[in-house]
């Protein structure tokens, strides 16, 4: 599968067009999740400005001393917001591979906690709509990121839209079940390599996505050691996407919701050659989580006689708080 399969939607018809622009956009994305699992989208209407501003601020945190930024890490038990330092993640663990731990350090907001109420007592929802940790530096840190983390909540209810045309439903099928969401949004970096990584260390290892969809900014960096997806043939391709566009791929519970209609595709991000070692990356992700007490069960339009539900419906919230109970660190979260 060469890397300019993957296909690159205009979506700002969508809102714009007549409905039968808004058909051929909902066709196209279902043919690529239908197949490769992965699409380019552009007509967005974010401004690169806010997506460099926070890459900018992610990356004046990601330089400070690594004892300041250790003063932000999540005190949940899922240590799901805050600061993530290099070496205590192993993505590839979640599939069960055992693997060296991630080159790669996270700072991760959420909703915050204007849905907690709705929320409080049940497992792991303390964690998922816990408070967010705000850096002292630099200075425009939570403004830039609060400002960008708004604009992707926007356009994820807008992606969610186009999705339900594109499985005949109605347009506003997932609306109640996405407004109470736990959606995380991620500033990655990927630090330049100052010494070989370890036999089988990647900056992040083999995975799929937990949620519904993944909306990714990348920086744009040169050279090699960027995303990489698992073709239908096994090989591993590169996955890029010019300043104005995100790449975005379903995650596991679309997959659940689709029974496997669309794929939630394998995907990493691989280590640089020797020669582009130094090169340090990052990326921007919002993970767009349904509400904590959303039921993902088998949608009508994609079963039939001949292809029953494969999954047994689950609730998202205790679903999500499982998978990030499983071992990603190389023992498990308790």
């Amino acid at each position: 599968m060469p890397e300019h399969s993957i296909p690159i939607i205009d979506i700002s018809p969508f809102d714009q067009g007549s409905g039968a622009e808004k058909q051929l956009i909902a066709e196209a994305v279902d043919t690529a999740y239908r197949t490769i699992g992965f699409l380019v989208v552009t007509g967005h209407g974010i401004p690169r400005a806010d997506i460099d501003a926070a890459l900018a601020a992610g990356r004046a945190f990601f330089d400070l001393p690594e004892s300041e930024k250790r003063r932000f890490m999540s005190p949940g038990a899922l240590q799901f917001l805050g600061y993530t330092a290099p070496f205590t993640r192993n993505l590839a663990a979640t599939l069960g591979e055992e693997r060296p731990p991630d080159l790669r350090e996270i700072f991760t907001i959420g909703p915050g906690e204007r849905f907690a109420p709705d929320f409080a007592g049940l497992p792991g929802a303390e964690d998922l709509y816990a408070p967010n940790l705000w850096p002292d530096r630099p200075q425009a840190f939570k403004a830039v990121h609060l400002r960008l983390y708004e604009q992707m909540e926007s356009l994820a209810e807008r992606i969610m839209r186009i999705f339900a045309v594109a499985l005949d439903l109605s347009e506003t099928y997932f609306a109640d079940k996405i407004d109470r969401h736990f959606s995380p949004l991620g500033s990655f970096h990927y630090p330049g390599l100052t010494v070989p990584p370890e036999p089988g260390q990647l900056r992040c290892g083999a995975h799929t996505d937990f949620g519904g969809v993944t909306l990714l900014a990348m920086d744009g960096a040169g050279g090699n050691g960027g995303l990489q997806i698992r073709s239908p043939d096994g090989s591993w391709e590169d996955v890029t996407a010019g300043p104005g566009q995100f790449v975005l791929n379903i995650g596991d519970m679309m997959a659940r919701w689709t029974n496997d209609r669309w794929t939630s595709t394998l995907h990493r991000v691989a280590v640089p050659s020797p020669d582009d070692a130094g090169v340090r990356r990052q990326s921007i992700g919002y993970f767009l989580h349904p509400n904590y007490d959303t039921e993902v069960r088998c949608l009508e339009t994609c079963t039939s006689p001949g292809n029953p539900p494969r999954y047994r419906p689950v609730m998202a919230g205790p679903e999500m708080y499982k998978k990030l109970t499983t071992r990603i660190d190389g023992e498990a979260n308790r």
